[in-house]
């Protein structure tokens, strides 16, 4: 009976030396989709595994006193200086605030991993 010619379906061979070469991926190409999803895992463990800064907490708080600052002038009759006060005394209490949440919640994420913070 005669054989079909059918493609060998190893994942490794060895050469003369007798080492074993891996051949490049043998499984199946990831679609678009899970592309995507993969990438936005990736990124999503890393931003929450990275240590929290200053100047990150900086931004956050410069964010949200924009926020409060052109809600007050909206709701204020536009008492601008009122507005202005406001937010930069928000900004000044959500920098530290804001910086040691982030710590303390970074902290608590790398000893559930089991990680030393």
């Amino acid at each position: 009976m005669a054989q079909t010619k059918r493609k060998r379906r190893t994942k490794h061979r060895g050469n003369a030396a007798g080492t074993i070469e891996t051949r490049g991926r043998t499984g199946r190409p990831l679609t678009g989709d899970e592309k995507k999803k993969q990438t936005r895992e990736e990124s999503r463990m890393r931003r929450l595994n990275t240590q929290p800064t200053w100047r990150s907490a900086f931004n956050r708080a410069l964010l949200a006193g924009g926020f409060m600052f052109i809600f007050l002038l909206l709701t204020s009759k536009g008492n601008i200086v009122a507005a202005a006060v406001f937010a930069v005394v928000s900004i000044g209490l959500y920098v530290p605030g804001g910086f040691y949440l982030e710590t303390y919640l970074w902290r608590r994420r790398m000893r559930k991993q089991g990680l030393k913070p």
